[in-house]
């Protein structure tokens, strides 16, 4: 039995266009050749072998106890066949495996997504030996630490960090985004990537399933293959149904004594678009995220985020870029000569704010290295260095009072305005006079504003930025966005605590974070939301991953969580109505076993036809336009 019904699974296509030629044998030889014992005889072959792979399912979801679509189908046919309706059983067994087909068929194209990120997966990769010669081998027979050769168009097959060269990298098959982006020496890269210009050497970090390449992809298959609260409901729904079906087909032949009556009741019955609708739209929906750097963990998580009312945010790496920069200079003297000095002190540094000022100076071409004296760090101030006359700081206001160093009105004014726009100031004195006043901050992220209007204009109700920062620099960032609340100086657990507030006020919280520092927060909201690459923490921890840290990704998961879940809903009234439509024709006497089964057949193709139409759902376009229309 069971070889067989591995045989009848393997050909069943080839069965199905058979059954086909032997229907339209049949009519041609009833209406052409007036052959009517031909024609009977062909309707009854084709019943017969329509009948094996049906009834072979319905028998193995029996062994399993379970009463199955196929059960009610094979009782119908067999019913036929004994009452002598040899074209119904033939038409009736046709449609339900040519429907069998055309639901295979669409549901692959369904997940054509994971299909496409499995083939972009890199197989080879040439592996760089001690002495500088490359060797094509198996990416899976390379360990962290090999160093592998990248030429322009080629595939990167590891994650990594360069250690040679630079290039624009294509990050489509990880972040979504088509835009090349520009690499160096430091940075990392992630397998899948493609090298667009240039030639580069990756040290590698992870392999094959351990990428964020390959994380991506085994999120995304147990993703589609988990099941919405209303695919659960369903699926317990149609083990109690279908016996249902069985039970009143039964019931209406005892009752009428009118055997076709009753076996055109099991037919229409047949729960098929309502048990296929619901898992075909959590397919979609999560295929669509996935390729547009959206990943989403499951039915769940879609579910959840469509009902989201608050979104919670953190500011530094989420609102913001995480990356410092130069926000404003105010010099007093020399400026191309004190910038060079500054960047010859913050060279010897590797805080944040310092490699902050080093680039800015390299931004504006200053290149000159002035000779320095030995440096000395004061702790929680700055940086101190003295020769003979020649005395130099760098540092907070705290290092210049400490000095002695004279701040005059307009100086003052200067510190004033960058504290008071949220910057950390970075001055510099030589001798004691002070020379620069610098300003340096996070960077806005700069489709932050547009994205949160987007989601208010899909229905959040409120947005809450959540930050460690000071009150200052918190509120100057949340003046320039759509941000209804502002709570800041907080530690993780106080972030906690205020997400749990929100829920006990009632709302659906959903919390975005970098992953690290605020998993707390993504593991207590009902929503966790990771920005970033694709780390270990906020794979594990977040429900919905941004591989694309951008919030018009934000946006467009919000929108397609709301369009995954109101699909499903559009599909459980089709299959719903269509029974209801059947069962009415049936009752005036408009449908038929044969027709009956055409229409169920057809109603299966609606609801995957109509989940299908979440595969093209475009990601949210977002207005800078709008958005200060809005504001204003």
């Amino acid at each position: 039995m069971t070889k067989l019904n591995i045989w009848i699974t393997k050909h069943q296509n080839k069965i199905t266009a058979a059954i086909a030629i032997l229907i339209a044998l049949s009519l041609l030889s009833d209406f052409v050749l007036k052959m009517g014992t031909a024609a009977t005889v062909f309707m009854i072959v084709a019943s017969i072998l329509g009948a094996i792979p049906v009834a072979l399912h319905a028998f193995s979801a029996l062994q399993n106890k379970v009463i199955s679509i196929e059960l009610l189908v094979t009782i119908a046919v067999i019913g036929a066949f004994i009452i002598g309706e040899y074209e119904e059983s033939a038409v009736v067994t046709f449609l339900f495996l040519f429907g069998n087909y055309l639901e295979q068929k669409t549901l692959e194209k369904t997940r054509s997504s994971v299909k496409s990120l499995t083939k972009m997966a890199p197989t080879t990769a040439e592996l760089v030996d001690e002495d500088g010669k490359t060797e094509t081998v198996d990416v899976d027979d390379l360990d962290e630490g090999d160093h592998v050769l990248v030429k322009p168009g080629g595939q990167i097959p590891v994650d990594g960090k360069i250690i040679d060269g630079t290039g624009y990298m294509n990050e489509a098959s990880i972040t979504g985004e088509s835009t090349p982006v520009k690499k160096g020496i430091g940075d990392k890269v992630f397998a899948g990537s493609l090298t667009d210009n240039g030639t580069i050497t990756v040290e590698t970090t992870s392999v094959g399933e351990d990428t964020t390449f390959g994380k991506i992809i085994e999120l995304v298959e147990e993703a589609q293959d988990s099941q919405s609260p209303a695919a659960r409901f369903i699926d317990k729904f149609a083990t109690y149904y279908t016996p249902a079906v069985l039970i009143i087909g039964i019931l209406v032949w005892a009752i009428t004594r009118d055997f076709p009556l009753a076996i055109t009741v099991l037919v229409l019955g047949c729960p098929g678009a309502l048990v296929i609708g619901a898992p075909v739209s959590n397919v979609a929906g999560i295929g669509n995220g996935a390729k547009n750097g959206i990943l989403m963990k499951g039915g769940n998580a879609v579910n959840s985020f469509s009902h989201v009312d608050t979104l919670v945010l953190d500011k530094t790496g989420t609102l913001t870029t995480g990356k410092m920069s130069v926000t404003d200079v105010d010099n007093f003297g020399d400026k191309t000569e004190n910038l060079a000095l500054l960047a010859a002190v913050e060279k010897t540094s590797d805080h944040p704010l310092g490699q902050a000022v080093v680039k800015y100076a390299a931004d504006q071409s200053i290149t000159e290295t002035p000779e320095l004296p030995e440096l000395d760090t004061v702790k929680g101030q700055g940086l101190v260095g003295q020769k003979d006359d020649f005395k130099i700081l760098v540092g907070n206001e705290r290092l210049m009072k400490a000095n002695d160093v004279k701040i005059s009105a307009e100086q003052k004014e200067a510190i004033n305005s960058r504290m008071n726009d949220g910057d950390s100031v970075v001055l510099m004195a030589v001798g004691q006079e002070l020379k620069l006043v610098v300003g340096v901050n996070d960077q806005l992220r700069p489709d932050a504003r547009e994205g949160l209007q987007a989601l208010k204009d899909a229905g959040l109700k409120r947005i809450v930025m959540l930050t460690g920062d000071n009150k200052v620099a918190a509120q100057r960032v949340a003046d320039r966005l759509p941000i209804d609340e502002v709570h800041a100086e907080l530690l993780p657990e106080d972030k906690v605590t205020f997400v749990k507030k929100f829920q006990e006020q009632g709302s659906t919280v959903a919390f975005v974070g970098d992953g690290i520092n605020d998993s707390p927060s993504l593991a207590t909201a009902d929503i966790g939301i990771g920005m970033g690459t694709g780390t270990d923490v906020a794979i594990e921890t977040a429900d919905i991953i941004l591989v694309k840290s951008s919030f018009d990704a934000l946006a467009h998961a919000y929108v397609l969580a709301k369009k995954t879940v109101a699909n499903t809903k559009e599909n459980i009234f089709i299959a719903v109505g269509t029974v209801a439509l059947l069962l009415l024709g049936l009752i005036v006497g408009v449908i038929h076993m044969g027709s009956g089964m055409f229409v169920h057949e057809i109603s299966i193709l609606v609801v995957i036809f109509n989940a299908m139409r979440l595969i093209k759902n475009k990601p949210v376009k977002l207005d800078s336009n709008q958005v200060l229309k809005t504001a204003n």
